[in-house]
């Protein structure tokens, strides 16, 4: 279990360290800014969706690394994903994260799964949580910030 731990841990290091799809995506037909007042993580995300398809990701902002690494993950897996399945993702990671509800039917969180063990830290969840709050309004084409205060 030490090891698996250690992996979760070097792979979210990784991702924050390094955050893959970084910065302003030009062209993003989708956008939507998040914020988490209790540690001050910031997050834009941006995306392209081609009818009701994902095509690409992006993301700025500052964050701890868990928010950043939970960004970065979160741009890779999106890509090709229709609005359905990023909403059913979006399902999994609350589950994930806050060991609520379960996981949608057919859904696999695949590297994801990195983030099972911030639910043992609450304070924690809302900064991984951060970014998929600001995916699903995004998606949803809402226009007022996340806030990540319940």
């Amino acid at each position: 279990m030490s090891d698996l731990r250690d992996l979760y841990q070097e792979v979210i290091l990784d991702h924050s360290k390094a955050p893959r799809n970084f910065g302003v995506l030009k062209g993003a037909t989708h956008s939507a800014e998040g914020y988490n007042p209790l540690c001050g993580d910031r997050l834009e995300l941006y995306l392209v969706l081609e009818g009701d398809k994902v095509t690409d990701a992006g993301f700025k902002g500052d964050g701890c690394a868990i928010s950043t690494a939970s960004a970065s993950l979160m741009t890779e897996i999106l890509k090709g994903m229709t609005r359905a399945d990023a909403e059913a993702m979006f399902a999994a990671m609350h589950t994930v994260l806050t060991g609520e509800g379960e996981v949608p039917e057919g859904v696999d969180i695949g590297k994801l799964a990195v983030f099972e063990g911030v639910r043992a830290y609450p304070m924690r969840v809302k900064c991984a949580t951060l970014a998929w709050h600001t995916m699903r309004n995004a998606i949803q084409e809402k226009a007022e910030e996340v806030a990540t205060t319940e």
